[in-house]
Order: C-alpha cells, then sequence, then structure tokens
C-alpha cells in the first residue's frame, strides 16, 4: 500500500491565485511519485489578521464562540480554492473542514486542544485516491461547537493528522527553507541545520524561534512523529533525498554538538517574593499557568529566595495587568518590562562552564550586563534590555558557532 504524507502550507505559500497554483503544482508531483497525499492548508495570506481585524471594529472584545466561527471561514477560503485548483490540473481531490475531518476538540475557545482525530472520511477518500486537503487551526469540540487551536494551530493539525494516519513523514512548508542557528535577519549567512532533535526544536520554538508552532512540536515528539520544515518553492522529495530543509526527528543528528543554536524573544521579567512549602509553590505554578505562563520559564530557586519567571510578551495580557492580579495572592510581586531574553540552544547546558564563560564574555564583548540568567540542560537564557538584544545574538552566535 502507498505510503501516507502530509503536508502543511502556510498562509504566504497560498498568498494569490498564482501561489496557489504552485503549491497544487507540487501537491500534484508529490502525488506522481508514488504517495497518498493529505494537505493541511492556512488561510490566504493575512485573511485571519483580516477577520479578527473586522470583529474588532464590531466590538473591542468579540465573544470567543462568534470569533471561532468567523476565523475558521478564512481556511474554508483556502481548501476550496486549493481543490478547484488540482481539480483543474486533472487530479483528483476534496476538500474537509476540521470537524469533517474528525478532528475532535476539547470546549475551549480560541485556544482549543485536540482530545481525539478520528479519520475514517480521509481515509476513504485516500483509498478512492484522491488528494484529501484539510482546514488547519480547527475542529469541534465533544459539544460540536467550531473550535480553533490558536496560532500556529494548523501546523498542530498537521501533526495530528500525521499521527492518525499512520503517515511516513509531515511536511511543514513556508516561505523559510528550514531551520537556521539564528534568525537570518539578524544574523548574516547563519546554517541551516540539516537535522535536529524534537527536544530541540521545542526548545528554539519556546525561545523565539518562528519556524514551528511549539505545540506541534510537542505533539511530533509525543507520537514520534518526524517532522520535515521546509520551503514551498523546494521538489518535494522525501527525509533522505536531496532536497533542502530540516529533520526534526527523534534521534540525535549524527555529529554531536554542544551549541545548536541562538534564539531571542521579547519578555518581561515577574520578580515573587520567596514562596515556602509545596502547597504554595503548586499555588504559583496554577496561578501563572492561568495567564499562558509555562512553568519551564520559571527559576527554581533555593529556600527562602526570590522567584524569577520570564514571560513572553506576545499572546498575554498586559504585563501590569498580570503583576496586578498576582499580587493578591503573592504580595510584592515586581514587574519588568522592555527586556530580551537571549537564549542558546543546545545539550548538557546546565553543566558545561565553557559554553557559560564564552557566553559571559560575549555579553561583556556586547556591553550587556544580564539581569538575569538561567539555565537547563537544553537552554541558556540570558534577559537583557530588549534593545541589546539582536546585538547579544550575534555576538553569542559569533563566539560560539563562529
Amino acid at each position: 500500500m502507498k505510503a501516507i504524507v502530509v503536508q502543511k502550507y502556510g498562509g504566504s505559500s497560498v498568498a494569490d491565485a498564482g501561489r496557489l497554483e504552485q503549491v497544487a503544482a507540487r501537491i500534484a508531483a508529490t502525488l506522481q511519485s508514488g504517495k497518498r497525499v493529505v494537505v493541511v492548508i492556512s488561510a490566504m495570506g493575512d485573511t485571519t489578521d483580516e477577520l479578527l481585524s473586522l470583529a474588532r471594529q464590531v466590538t473591542p472584545a468579540p465573544p470567543r464562540r462568534e470569533l471561532d466561527m468567523l476565523l475558521t471561514a478564512g481556511e474554508r477560503v483556502s481548501m476550496a480554492l486549493l481543490s478547484m485548483a488540482l481539480q483543474k490540473r486533472g487530479v483528483p481531490a476534496i476538500s474537509f473542514t476540521g470537524s469533517q475531518s474528525g478532528i475532535i476538540t476539547n470546549d475551549s475557545h480560541a485556544g482549543a486542544r485536540i482530545v481525539e482525530v478520528r479519520p475514517f472520511r480521509i481515509q476513504d477518500e485516500l483509498e478512492r485516491g484522491k488528494v484529501v486537503i484539510v482546514a488547519g487551526y480547527q475542529g469541534v469540540s465533544y459539544k460540536r461547537e467550531v473550535t480553533t487551536l490558536g496560532r500556529g494551530g494548523s501546523d498542530t493539525t498537521a501533526v495530528a493528522l500525521a499521527a492518525a494516519l499512520g503517515a511516513e513523514w509531515c511536511e511543514i512548508c513556508s516561505d523559510v527553507d528550514g531551520v537556521y542557528s539564528a534568525d537570518p535577519r539578524l544574523v548574516d549567512s547563519p546554517p541551516l541545520l540539516p537535522e535536529v532533535t524534537h527536544d530541540e526544536m521545542l526548545t528554539f520554538a519556546e525561545a523565539g524561534a518562528k519556524v514551528l508552532h511549539s505545540a506541534a512540536i510537542e505533539y511530533a515528539r509525543s507520537a514520534g512523529i518526524t517532522l520535515w520544515a521546509r520551503a514551498t518553492s523546494s521538489a518535494p522529495e522525501g527525509p533522505g533525498g536531496q532536497g533542502d530543509g530540516t529533520m526534526v526527528r527523534v534521534d540525535a543528528p549524527n555529529e554531536p554538538r554542544k551549541v545548536a543554536g541562538v534564539a531571542s524573544r521579547e519578555v518581561f521579567l515577574l520578580r515573587l517574593p520567596p514562596v515556602e512549602g509545596h502547597e504554595a509553590v503548586g499555588d504559583l505554578v496554577t496561578a501563572l499557568r492561568e495567564f499562558g505562563l509555562d512553568s519551564r520559564w520559571l527559576a527554581w530557586p533555593g529556600s527562602g529566595e526570590a522567584w524569577t519567571a520570564i514571560a513572553p510578551v506576545e499572546g498575554l495580557c498586559d504585563a501590569s495587568v498580570i503583576g496586578d492580579r498576582l499580587a493578591e495572592s503573592f504580595p510584592g510581586v515586581r514587574v519588568e518590562e522592555g527586556l530580551g531574553a537571549v537564549s542558546i540552544v543546545g545539550t548538557g547546558l546546565d553543566s558545561d562552564q565553557t559554553v557559560l564563560s564564552e557566553a559571559l564574555d560575549a555579553c561583556e564583548l556586547a556591553g550587556e550586563s544580564p539581569r538575569h540568567i538561567e539555565r537547563t540542560s537544553l537552554r541558556l537564557t540570558f534577559v537583557v534590555s530588549v534593545s541589546a538584544s539582536a546585538d547579544l545574538v550575534r555576538a553569542l552566535h559569533d563566539k560560539l558557532l563562529g
């Protein structure tokens, strides 16, 4: 039986009719290579942002249920147009919404979690020789409500379908041709990483790299799915072929490395007073999660010492609002804004003194004294002023990977 391949195309890849035609040609070539193809597609270009702007012109606080009904329309437009483009080429194709595809979520709106995938209709159409096109970013709750998976949710849709269908691999196609050791907009000609592990890629995503969505990487890691981050313009070859791109896999790269790359994101710091006892610590972690803060970015101090949480700016409430609400349960909370977290991504970084020493030298060369330093096995993070973060990315990359 022919292997199944899942391909996901981002909004920039299908921004207009011409690009939709290019995607259709690429899908047709994959089908001709002997694969069965499932395509997950995002809304065209800036459609989601435009719909969100329209909603906010009607009301400054759109109801989440109605927002989901509105925003999922973008993917329905692109999936139908792509199906038309394929059928015009003589390629049998059919488009499905998230609910028609059997993507079942919890009952949260504007950030639902996939709980089950029932891909029976997809499997039936694949058996009939069709390319199946699925609207990304959406599903249906067990209450039969339309839900969305949050920004970047199309990646998660693709990985969930790859797992449910037993796909050979899941290809994430965009205008970026893979994972680099640093953002090419900040560092001149950083090397493309041909392979990274799921853990490394998840750390890159959490540290600010935007190639793949963190929820999708976690899903792929738990399901053992190989991801392939590639440019839409690349040839449709499978992992192990001669194409470009980055494979994200369970196994470590063939050549061991201490440092894979450097990433950055804008953050603010929450300085919290000493919290003692398991129950109080649990209350703190719970309170942070209510604001979308991952406990992996919470520094765990010694007894009687203050706590520090690194909070990414994007996607969160206003920093002062979070500080005020936390202060109701944890008096003495301080918020420090206008900061950037610059992270070295690698392995064994919590115990490697050489990397730490070289990184501190790079900080000195960049003229920055870190406000906060955090170390885990996979990440060494320096918090500096946001205006200095780009310079520090370049300095660390030159020092450790130049």
